[in-house]
């Protein structure tokens, strides 16, 4: 069985309208520039989409962020997102208000803003060779935490504690095959951290 970009924590859905299109206008361009690089997209031999984009959103939500199985899609209008209320790791518990559920991804989105105030963007992409040059290069998840899990992010607490991951804003998921994790103040940080690391996409940056 396929164990790849299914969500796996308890999900409900509350009274709410999606994200705006002014909301999204900015996670939506980087997004779109993550898609065109083959970072966001769709697996043909496993059937799934993968990647997902994430930006902290202001109180009483916790973020806005793309929403399941949406990878395949060159471009997403403000349906596609949705807005997370509430993420507890320890419960296993997302709510969210939107048309569309969240990424399988969002209790590590979680995770990781929960490590410092400062961070106010993720970025989820798979790179299959470049995951496997990176790994146990950079910051690196246990191999027997999977996607999805209270365990992967833990993971991520650890590897800031324990690791150079706050100053470098980059992780490699090892129990999840291509996939990497970036982080930072904004998106243009968070994306600059992820393909400075990518040698396949480096020319076609911004």
């Amino acid at each position: 069985m396929v164990d790849e970009g299914y969500i796996k924590y308890r999900c409900e859905r509350t009274v709410g309208s999606p994200p705006t299109e002014e909301s999204v206008r900015e996670i939506n361009a980087y997004r779109q520039h993550l898609h065109l690089l083959g970072l966001i997209g769709h697996s043909p031999q496993q059937n799934v989409d993968f990647g997902n984009v994430s930006i902290r959103a202001p109180l009483p939500a916790k973020m806005i962020i793309s929403g399941t199985q949406t990878g395949h899609l060159a471009q997403l209008s403000a349906d596609h997102y949705c807005i997370v209320l509430e993420a507890d790791i320890t419960q296993n518990r997302v709510e969210y208000q939107g048309k569309i559920k969240p990424s399988s991804e969002t209790l590590t989105h979680a995770a990781i803003y929960q490590l410092s105030p400062k961070i106010h963007a993720v970025i989820h992409v798979h790179a299959d060779s470049e995951w496997q040059r990176l790994l146990n290069k950079i910051p690196t998840t246990a191999p027997e935490v999977a996607y999805g899990t209270v365990e992967m992010a833990q993971e991520f607490a650890r590897l800031y504690r324990d690791t150079e991951l706050a100053n470098t804003g980059i992780a490699v998921m090892h129990g999840h095959h291509g996939g990497i994790i970036s982080f930072g103040t904004d998106l243009a940080q968070a994306e600059q951290r992820l393909l400075q690391h990518l040698e396949g996409h480096k020319q076609n940056g911004t």
